[in-house]
């Protein structure tokens, strides 16, 4: 295909993806992947993904959460502990160019699927294992799941430090879509090595490696250096003050940042002085180690005029006030509404949804249609034909319960 052919085709368009994932952070990989144009063929259980059952819409197996990690995806129902159900991925996998599992990869072994397994059916495959720990520590055979990751890389203990009277995790899935979206990139980048080098290959993206680089990516600051030069921790983010703070009507953000925005701020508000006259303040050092005292004064100022007031003033001034939303308010901002970005479509058993937009934007390709998510085994009978499978094998293979149909759905988002 030459450069002028593929120009305007959605950026993964041609990529097979086999999804052997369920929950959150195998789902958040893939589902990028498919909103570039992979096609991704989601296998799941009998019963389907277990998230299908959480929250409204889970009698129906329509779980929100669900929802919103597998659009534009094909669902094929095999149950992979039988000998048709492994078959089946092996024949899939064949003309397939990555496998995605989330999985601890002596499962993935007892199942016969095995990266050593896969490489002879397709030595192109890359074979990407999701789960929580490097395979190469005493961990590797431990379970993980995303409250335990957060604990492990210490976001309870810097909740504390900054100011929270308990410990607690962050209140989003963040171990497993931050490890999702880093998957994402990595499975992108395996298949570009494949495409330069002509072979695949296996790559683990364990949890609580990914976490602690972006925990500590932060918070390892004075222990950066050996011996160390200071505390752990970044005291700007640990700072009990860096928070939305209060207007006369509503809450703000406003980041003051840099000395000149700092310089501006002060001017604007009588404190012009401020660093020439308190020696906690008289350079970049003293004043990030100072800076819960900095955003004190930030908070009572900002207290005493409206939010508009304060736009007013500090925006031309290169300072950004900006307010602080609600989910409810979210909804209803003005800029996503702009763009485009909360889109409805009818899903087979639920009605009308919401669902949000791809968020990257692109020149040249197009992206694919958003697809809604699929009924568990709405694909299973198509795609075992695409692997060879006869009409009647696959009905000897439902009747086994190696896997079950669902009837189509043809709306779009």
């Amino acid at each position: 295909m030459t450069a002028t052919q593929s120009a305007g085709l959605a950026p993964l368009h041609g990529i097979r993806v086999i999804d052997i994932t369920e929950v959150v952070m195998g789902p958040s990989a893939t589902q990028m992947l498919a909103e570039l144009g992979a096609e991704v063929i989601k296998v799941e259980p009998p019963g389907g993904d277990m998230l299908r059952a959480t929250g409204p819409g889970g009698r129906k197996q329509a779980g929100p959460l669900f929802l919103n990690l597998n659009r534009n995806k094909r669902s094929l129902v095999l149950d992979l502990k039988t000998p048709l159900g492994r078959e089946a991925v092996l024949r899939l996998a064949a003309n397939a160019d990555a496998l995605v599992y989330n999985v601890r990869p002596q499962a993935m072994a007892r199942l016969g699927l095995s990266y050593e397994t896969l490489r002879q059916v397709n030595p192109r495959l890359v074979y990407v294992g999701t789960f929580g720990f490097s395979q190469r520590g005493r961990y590797a055979k431990n379970r993980a799941f995303d409250d335990l990751i957060q604990a492990g890389v210490a976001i309870p203990a810097a909740s504390m430090m900054a100011g929270s009277e308990t410990p607690r995790y962050a209140p989003l899935n963040l171990a497993d879509r931050a490890t999702g979206m880093y998957a994402f990139g990595v499975i992108c980048a395996a298949l570009l090595a494949r495409e330069r080098t002509g072979v695949g290959q296996a790559v683990d993206v364990p949890m609580f490696e990914t976490m602690a680089t972006v925990m500590l990516g932060d918070h390892l600051y004075g222990h950066t250096f050996i011996p160390p030069r200071g505390s752990f921790g970044y005291p700007r983010l640990l700072n009990p003050q860096r928070r939305p703070f209060q207007t006369l009507d509503g809450l703000v953000c406003c980041l003051v940042y840099t000395d000149d925005q700092w310089a501006n701020f002060l001017g604007a508000v009588g404190e012009a002085d401020l660093f020439q006259r308190d020696p906690r303040f008289v350079d970049g050092e003293t004043r990030t180690m100072h800076s819960e005292e900095l955003y004190k004064l930030l908070a009572e100022k900002l207290a005493q005029e409206t939010s508009q007031h304060w736009k007013t003033l500090l925006e031309p001034l290169g300072i950004t006030v900006f307010s602080a939303h609600t989910f409810e308010t979210l909804l209803e901002d003005p800029h996503l509404k702009d763009i485009g970005f909360f889109q409805e479509y009818e899903h087979a058993t639920e009605g009308t949804l919401r669902t949000m937009a791809v968020p990257s934007e692109w020149s040249s390709s197009t992206l694919p249609a958003l697809q809604p998510p699929p009924l568990v085994g709405q694909h299973s009978s198509e795609i075992l034909q695409e692997a060879g499978f006869t009409q009647e094998e696959i009905d000897e293979m439902v009747r086994m319960k190696v896997t079950e149909l669902a009837g189509p759905s043809k709306t779009s988002a």
